[in-house]
């Protein structure tokens, strides 16, 4: 049975008290806390592991190696993918996709060719296809979503043609909630010979993912999302495109050979990983992946659902409040408005309760253009949060408004 109370017990920070109360803690959306495992594990190989990896022969580099390879391997199985080849350490996924932005573009993108990019897409999402379009002289065409946030997928036949090079969609909208269908996206690009980039951030976190089942070109993620630490991600990328398209960054590590005359690149995923890495990240990443492990997807997904659908219905009996993403198959992301409160100020007086939400516009400017807003309060639930916490966001929403409006 799934038990909340015990996977408390395994995130110190939730035992903390803001402004006197405890912390009610629901911004996991921006960045999940960290389960004691991992903290210790990071711990313990910044203490007695820290070394370089792939560049010495004495045995913490090597030690250190073995971690780093072992973390790349259990990414790979984690999300489905066919070879550790096709998994390259970044950053995060801003720097995946930056990564596969400039190299796949260099390789692949000529002028009069277009790019499509969901409207619900995070600024990581679409930022970098921009200044790759202005590079190159392609187009960026947009795939629009509705007014519950369904992206609306049966205008690809009206956007993806022979020059069509890439689709850029999100697997979970950061802001909705919506899961659109990838499938039919995937399918559609595929059919006109495009790649596509699957931004996977929220939903390798709710429900996961199996890269080779779902049939994307490229998919990344960031740790930090995912109970890991910060400044780890990862890149799934197909082999045979890995292997057409050039470096993003040269240095040490991504290597073969290097003379003035000419360099020849190190075999995959290495060519992609200049520098020394965050291999502590990494194998911090790894023990994550380890411990959700443990737990059956299906059921955190249906508890985190179940928790959302009661944030939901709570929220929705307040008077002036509209929930943004109605659709019925959304992950636990709640992004809400209060009529004559302004987002801040919802999160500022909820912060004193003890509450963490996100306010802003949450990276995805263009869905708040859509609904004409300038920014959203938002509520991310994860495995750890309660049906109490939802109670007491409910209660200081309330208070907020009897306070501001």
């Amino acid at each position: 049975m799934f038990d909340v109370e015990k996977i408390r017990r395994d995130f110190p920070i939730l035992s903390d008290t803001v402004h006197g109360r405890p912390l009610v803690y629901l911004d996991s959306g921006a960045t999940a806390q960290k389960p004691a495992c991992v903290i210790s594990r990071v711990e313990e190989l910044m203490a007695h592991a820290n070394a370089n990896v792939h560049r010495g022969v004495h045995h913490l580099s090597e030690q250190m190696t073995e971690e780093y390879e072992q973390a790349r391997e259990r990414v790979r199985a984690f999300i489905g993918a066919r070879s550790t080849e096709e998994i390259v350490f970044t950053s995060g996924a801003t720097a995946s996709i930056n990564l596969v932005a400039y190299a796949w573009s260099r390789r692949f993108l000529h002028r009069g060719d277009n790019i499509v990019v969901s409207e619900m897409e995070h600024h990581s999402n679409i930022v970098p296809w921009q200044l790759a379009a202005e590079m190159y002289g392609a187009e960026i065409r947009v795939l629009p979503f509705d007014e519950e946030g369904r992206l609306m997928t049966e205008r690809l036949d009206d956007l993806i043609d022979e020059r069509t090079r890439m689709v850029a969609v999100t697997q979970a909208s950061n802001t909705l909630g919506t899961r659109p269908d990838l499938r039919r996206v995937i399918d559609a690009a595929h059919a006109a010979g495009a790649a596509v980039m699957v931004d996977g951030c929220q939903g390798i976190v709710h429900g996961g993912v199996d890269v080779t089942e779902l049939g994307c070109d490229f998919y990344a993620f960031s740790g930090h999302k995912l109970y890991a630490p910060t400044g780890i991600g990862a890149l799934y990328g197909r082999r045979e495109l890995l292997q057409e398209m050039p470096p993003f960054m040269g240095g040490g590590d991504m290597v073969d050979k290097v003379t003035f005359e000419r360099t020849t690149y190190a075999p995959l995923p290495l060519k992609f990983e200049a520098g020394t890495s965050n291999f502590i990240g990494a194998a911090g990443l790894g023990e994550a992946i380890v411990y959700l492990s443990q737990f059956d997807a299906a059921e955190v997904e249906a508890y985190e659902h179940d928790l959302m659908r009661y944030a939901s219905e709570r929220l929705s009996a307040i008077d002036g409040l509209r929930i943004y993403g109605t659709t019925p198959d959304k992950c636990s992301i709640l992004s809400f408005n209060v009529e004559g409160v302004h987002n801040y100020d919802m999160g500022m007086i909820l912060d004193k309760l003890g509450i963490a939400v996100r306010t802003g516009h949450h990276c995805a400017e263009p869905v708040m253009t859509h609904y004409g807003v300038g920014g959203m309060c938002r509520a991310s639930i994860a495995m750890y949060n309660t049906r109490e916490e939802i109670d007491a966001l409910h209660a200081g929403v309330v208070r907020a408004v009897k306070m501001l409006r």
